[in-house]
């Protein structure tokens, strides 16, 4: 019967899962995706946050635990006992046999901890405790909001960068056709349309190369998100045109505040807690007090089937004061090795500052370069665009030449993919430079 009900159940599991698992998959994909809709996905998906907020759980768990020892422990011991031979015992020096051969005890027992530096410690540090995991937890945020979003601009931006390698061949293809028309009318010799073939089959190459880095980035982009490996490419809904609009200038005015930064604020809560650990040792100098109370049942006879049938209980309750007076200077040492640990805070600290100015100037000053040839280069592409459109008037008129044209084409797809590639280091200079501010947030 039960291997029946085996075989069905996995016969139902066969036929089940597949389904349940593809709704699983159906329901974790994403139908558009704007950097904010990848930042949340990323931040309810990836591994790590996962694995973060599982920590804080077991920490929070874990002190429970420690603070659960304030509260009475109760516990029973219960043992049954057949003496094969009776101990002796001397009696105006002659051996008797004493005690019954058959005994069994039950025994309540109940501590109540009135003072310990074990559960002060507990008690003192944890609000720190947990206010350090999460803290952990907001870093591994800040810093996978952070690449997710530099991930989410390189794969628009190199998107865009195969659509202007596109319209480049497109453009390439008419120009082929036009140079083996006046070609095939004796206008201009064979030259022109070898030109127009090679940089054509370059424009095709280098948007092949495009496309394979850009299959790359998605993959980097959906690792990061904690995207399902099935679910196909993220959809990306933003373009090139919403992402321009979010490049402005950013305040060069504003400085470094240490307390904004998480990694400051996570040393300050190790700090409390080094702070505490020293109060935990100078307090070893000081007793364990402890209340009990112990109520025994004790059941004696000589007969194993009468053995319940009578009972010589006892109780006792008392007061337990215990006081280490020598440990060869251990407490000593402790403190004091506790006291150096709080100095070697302090140099963190330093380290720490001058870390985050390094930080904030070399995110500053990138920002600030990036940011200028972004400006430079979209004027850049404006007047490519503009000499191109001249040249190719004047190449069907036969003013230029068509070696004229080729260059211009050549000056005009760098142009745009240098300015797709200059949005795409300030966009990600701003984040480094937030990020060193401290202002950047996993609130999505």
């Amino acid at each position: 019967m039960k291997r029946a009900f085996y075989l069905l159940a996995v016969a139902c599991g066969l036929f089940i899962s597949p389904q349940v698992f593809a709704q699983q998959s159906t329901d974790s994909l994403l139908t558009s995706a704007t950097l904010q809709e990848c930042v949340r996905y990323a931040l309810s998906h990836q591994p790590v946050i996962r694995q973060s907020r599982i920590d804080e759980a077991i920490t929070d768990r874990t002190v429970k635990s420690k603070l659960a020892d304030w509260y009475p422990q109760i516990n029973l011991d219960y043992n049954i006992q057949h003496y094969l031979e009776l101990p002796t015992s001397i009696f105006g020096g002659n051996p008797t046999k004493v005690g019954v051969a058959n005994t069994s005890t039950a025994q309540f027992g109940l501590n109540q901890n009135l003072f310990t530096r074990d559960l002060l410690l507990a008690t003192n540090t944890a609000r720190d405790v947990r206010k350090q995991s999460h803290q952990t937890t907001a870093r591994n945020q800040i810093d996978l909001v952070a690449d997710v979003s530099k991930a989410y601009y390189d794969v628009l931006l190199t998107t865009q960068q195969i659509k202007v390698l596109s319209e480049d061949i497109i453009r390439l293809e008419r120009s082929l056709r036009d140079a083996n028309n006046q070609y095939a009318s004796g206008i201009v010799d064979k030259t022109d349309a070898k030109r127009a073939t090679i940089s054509l089959n370059n424009a095709r190459a280098q948007q092949k190369a495009a496309r394979e880095l850009l299959t790359s980035k998605q993959a980097y982009l959906k690792e990061l998100m904690g995207y399902p490996l099935n679910g196909g490419d993220v959809p990306l809904t933003e373009d090139s045109a919403s992402v321009a609009a979010e490049v402005t200038g950013a305040d060069t005015l504003l400085t470094a505040d240490y307390k904004n930064r998480i990694e400051y604020q996570l040393l300050e809560t190790q700090q409390s807690l080094l702070q505490a650990n020293l109060k935990y040792n100078k307090w070893s100098y000081l007793p364990t007090v402890s209340a009990f109370i112990n109520y025994s049942f004790a059941y004696q006879n000589e007969q194993f089937g009468k053995l319940y049938s009578e009972n010589f209980p006892n109780s006792l309750l008392g007061l337990k004061l215990s006081l280490p007076i020598f440990q060869g200077g251990k407490r000593v040492h402790n403190i004091r090795m506790a006291e150096l640990q709080i100095q070697r805070t302090q140099w963190d600290f330093a380290a720490l500052r001058s870390q985050i100015n390094s930080q904030y100037a070399q995110a500053m000053a990138a920002y600030k370069s990036n940011y200028n040839d972004y400006l430079t280069l979209k004027e850049n592409v404006q007047m490519a665009q503009d000499v191109y459109d001249m040249l190719q008037l004047q190449y069907k008129e036969g003013i230029k030449t068509y070696l004229d044209v080729l260059v211009s084409e050549t000056e005009l797809r760098t142009a745009q993919l240098n300015f797709y590639n200059s949005m795409y280091q300030v966009l990600s200079s701003r984040i480094d430079l937030q990020k060193a501010l401290g202002t950047l947030t996993a609130n999505y």
